[in-house]
């Protein structure tokens, strides 16, 4: 846990065999230190003994309640941690604690509300905080609270969400990693829908031959039960060993008999909800143009995953569908100048043509969209595809525009006025430095739905999947239709494409509960409409719970507001308004609000909050999403002739760090966006970075040259040395690339790592360099975490970013590299001209580091820091001047 390191100063330590046949003195009493640390860190007694989940779904609509119990064995009180992985598209509605008998339950908030409740409790000194990740279709709830001496605590996590039909099947995914046996594992599914259920089937990601059977299924026409309870002994990886079998997706995968042509409606406590996939219907042909990126961003992998996986949807076209490739950079190449008849001859000559893409030049999205409309709209002006036919256009690309038009707003105006309504667009954003919400609002202006694809070994699988989901259009203009004087408050009920294997779904408030009838119309290409009788829309209350049909109705209520954000500024902001309302009447953690649960009085401290928060897709896959802090256990791992110890605290929604030649970074997760900048000094200079005199802390860091001119001419200068203060304990503390020392009693004495209790957390990392290399040195690399806890004085290099900074970019344009645009930034009343980059940052892969995209300021970062850099040099290691 992060509570017995509150400020930790890290070493990495790499150890050349080769180069250091015999061990010094000081590498065997860093093992030795690892060891211990590693002993203090992980042999804590804390047992997790039940993990339980339950699960039940009616009619789509599913309701889990995750419980875990853990008890504190040792005689001291230590934290534990509850951490949970659910479904992207589902909505806390409750969290709690049981601890000695006193239950703690979270409260949803407004997100501003809630947001001011944190920072009061941070700024007076309170640990608040809660993890937040993002991954494909998971996102991370993670707390950790204090819990005495031989102690139990229990946490119960609610959630619910409306699963989603695709490719013919609905999914409930439970992602479990309980890293240990438990005493008490189990999952419990029970499905009710009324319709009755064509077919269930339970696997897991981490199922072997031992454990498959454990599953237990039953169905019974329109009931199913589905657990999984394996013991400790058969949870174990190997007889007698700690570690566990079960880790990774247990997955539910259902589907409903479908015998009515016009779905089935149930109506319960006032609210109905009707479910449309009528089945048997006629695939309707499509003409598809696919607009491809091959701009140079799209080097290596991505673009052999992209010729991969058209290759599979190619070979997968119809006969009766017509098709066209288009190539992108900064400027277009097509393969013909009109679609083509999916034809075996067509589709074969298709896919040499896509063999052949290579990458090059920047991006020009516009262009490219454009010429893609055009050559749709001509076909069908000479009658070139069939009438009854759907026209679409698949947009794969990786970054933002950065040639031709590049101003986003008017992409999207462009390509909406040309497109008229008459096409989809759909939009597949690959990686994490393209900007998703660009591409998302110009899909839904269009009809059509925009994808993150993630950047991975199965990229190819996800693009085929993505086409499956749309490639089949079975009705387009589809409406439903209610009793006017029967019905309000209807969620969505026009729709531009209904795609097989996927349903349709309309809520609504019941006004008129003396009707005879209830008269549902639907219309759609070729239309049709009928009555249902009012007694076959009961469903069997034995099986409802509570107000199932009103919470269903709530959920789609609140994710159509918050998803539909093409409409005026009032229209917009009057949807917020009703989201919110409606998200806080229901309590139901949204975008718009906030859980807030208070911790139990401690010895350490008074109450204190965490939030939980819902995360959204923002511009970048790893951060796409506000980041109120977070915090990862301590990993200690052994690979080949390397040892590395990484223990990384609790840190907040500003990350400033130095590492390299030497690069400043300034990760700002709230705004998804990182600022960059570069200190060229002479060797020997020391740099202030951390200033804070409320606090009594100083950060001061010393830069050092490479050992000799490159030939190139170019001379690179890094970060070697750092003093750091803590004037209140009396502390002084030099790390340098051979050892740490602290300053105890008059006398230096080294360590490894330092703790300082209640103080802020500093990460160093020292990056090795090969003990010949003709040129670099050993250099090291500062980041700091936890810097809410620095006062409002705090400054420096790094110190002034602490509190977060404004600013806008605006009026993007090509730079000197292609894939690296300039822009203008508004910062501190000045206009600056900045570079779309990457910067390497080693927090979270220490060895490889992580590309982060930044906007880059040039000239040591002038008109971004206070002053100029000169101002920053002192004259020590450890002065203030």
């Amino acid at each position: 846990s992060k509570s017995p390191f509150p400020l930790c100063v890290c070493f990495y330590y790499r150890k050349e065999v080769q180069m250091r046949p015999r061990l010094s003195i000081f590498t065997i009493y860093c093992v030795f230190q690892y060891f211990h640390l590693f002993l203090l860190l992980f042999l804590s007694q804390v047992e997790v003994y039940s993990v339980k989940v339950d699960c039940t779904v009616t009619y789509r609509f599913a309701h889990t309640v995750i419980t875990s119990k853990a008890l504190n064995k040792a005689n001291f009180s230590q934290e534990i941690v509850f951490e949970m992985e659910l479904p992207k598209t589902a909505f806390i509605t409750n969290f709690s604690m049981e601890i000695d008998g006193q239950i703690y339950v979270g409260e949803v908030k407004e997100k501003e509300k809630a947001k001011k409740q944190y920072e009061k409790a941070v700024s007076s000194g309170r640990t608040a905080g809660l993890v937040k990740a993002s991954g494909r279709k998971m996102e991370k709830f993670s707390v950790s609270v204090n819990i005495a001496a031989e102690s139990n605590v229990t946490f119960i996590m609610t959630y619910e969400e409306l699963l989603q039909r695709k490719l013919g099947q609905y999914e409930i995914l439970t992602r479990v990693k309980p890293k240990q046996p438990i005493q008490e594992f189990q999952i419990v599914t029970n499905i009710y829908e009324p319709q009755g259920i064509s077919y269930v089937d339970a696997n897991a990601t981490f199922f072997s031959n031992e454990l498959l059977p454990l599953v237990e299924k039953r169905v019974t026409g329109n009931k199913a039960h589905i657990s999984f309870s394996p013991t400790m002994e058969q949870q174990r990886k190997c007889p007698g060993c700690d570690g566990t079998l079960i880790d990774g997706d247990f997955i539910i995968k259902y589907d409903v008999n479908r015998a009515k042509s016009l779905g089935d409606i149930q109506i319960v406590n006032g609210y109905f909800v009707h479910f449309f996939a009528p089945p048997d219907l006629p695939t309707v042909p499509k003409n598809v143009v696919f607009v491809i990126d091959r701009s140079g961003s799209m080097s290596g992998r991505k673009i052999e995953q992209t010729r991969e996986a058209l290759l599979a949807i190619l070979k997968d076209l119809s006969e009766e569908d017509h098709f066209a490739l288009i190539l992108f950079d900064d400027s277009t190449d097509s393969w013909r100048t009109s679609l083509s008849k999916a034809t075996k001859e067509n589709v074969a000559a298709g896919m040499d043509f896509v063999r052949m893409i290579q990458q090059r030049g920047s991006t020009n999205i516009n262009n490219a969209v454009l010429e893609g409309v055009n050559m749709l709209v001509k076909d069908r002006q000479e009658k070139k595809l069939p009438e009854r036919s759907t026209d679409m256009i698949i947009l794969l690309t990786d970054g933002m525009p950065n040639s031709g038009e590049y101003h986003l707003p008017k992409i999207q105006e462009n390509i909406r006025s040309a497109i008229g309504e008459k096409m989809s667009l759909f939009c597949l954003g690959f990686g994490n430095d393209v900007d998703y919400s660009f591409l998302d609002v110009m899909s839904k202006q269009n009809k059509g739905v925009a994808r993150r694809i993630f950047e991975g070994s199965d990229a190819a699988v996800q693009l085929q999947g993505f086409y499956e989901e749309v490639a089949s259009t079975l009705l387009s203009e589809v409406d439903l239709r209610y009793p006017d004087n029967a019905v309000d408050s209807l969620t969505t009920n026009h729709y531009s494409q209904f795609f097989k294997g996927s349903e349709i779904v309309v809520a609504g408030r019941v006004m008129n509960n003396d009707l005879d009838n209830f008269m549902v119309e639907v219309f759609g290409q070729g239309g049709q409409a009928t009555a249902m009788d009012w007694d076959e829309i009961y469903p069997d209350e034995e099986y409802i719970f509570g107000d199932f049909t009103e919470r269903l109705w709530a959920y789609l209520t609140i994710q159509q507001l918050l998803e539909n954000r093409s409409g005026t500024e009032d229209e917009n902001a009057n949807a917020t308004a009703k989201a919110l309302e409606m998200s806080l009447h229901y309590s139901f953690v949204t975008p718009l609000t906030s859980m807030v649960v208070t911790k139990p009085e401690t010895e350490d401290g008074p109450d204190s909050p965490f939030i939980a928060d819902k995360l959204t897709e923002g511009k970048g896959g790893k951060r796409g999403f506000e980041n109120v802090g977070q915090h990862v256990e301590p990993t200690l791992y052994q690979k080949q002739n390397h040892i590395h110890f990484v223990y990384y605290c609790h840190y907040t929604s500003v990350s400033p760090a130095v590492d390299g030649d030497p690069h400043f970074m300034i990760e700002l997760p709230e705004r998804d966006d990182a600022l960059c900048f570069n200190i060229n000094g002479i060797p020997g200079t020391i740099f202030n970075l951390v200033r804070d005199p409320e606090q009594g802390i100083l950060v001061n860091g010393q830069i050092i040259g490479d050992k000799k001119i490159a030939p190139d001419g170019k001379i690179n200068t890094y970060f070697w040395r750092f003093g750091i203060i803590h004037q209140t304990l009396g502390v002084r503390l030099e790390v340098s690339t051979q050892d740490i020392s602290v300053l105890q009693d008059g006398k230096w004495v080294k360590l490894l790592t330092v703790t300082l209790k209640d103080s802020v957390k500093f990460v160093v990392l020292l990056h090795k360099v090969w003990v010949k290399h003709p040129y670099h040195r050993d250099y090291l690399g500062f980041y700091t975490l936890d810097s809410h806890l620095l006062s409002p004085s705090v400054h420096g290099l790094l110190g002034q970013f602490y509190h977060g900074i404004e600013y806008e970019v605006s009026g993007l344009r090509p730079g000197e590299v292609p894939e690296k645009p300039d822009a203008i930034m508004y910062v501190k009343g000045q206009e600056l001209n900045v570079t779309r980059g990457w910067q390497r940052d080693f927090q979270r892969d220490v060895k490889n580091g992580e590309n982060v995209p930044c906007w880059f300021i040039h000239s040591n970062g002038t008109g971004l820091i206070d002053g100029d850099a000169t101002d920053y040099v002192v004259s020590g290691l450890f002065k203030t001047v």
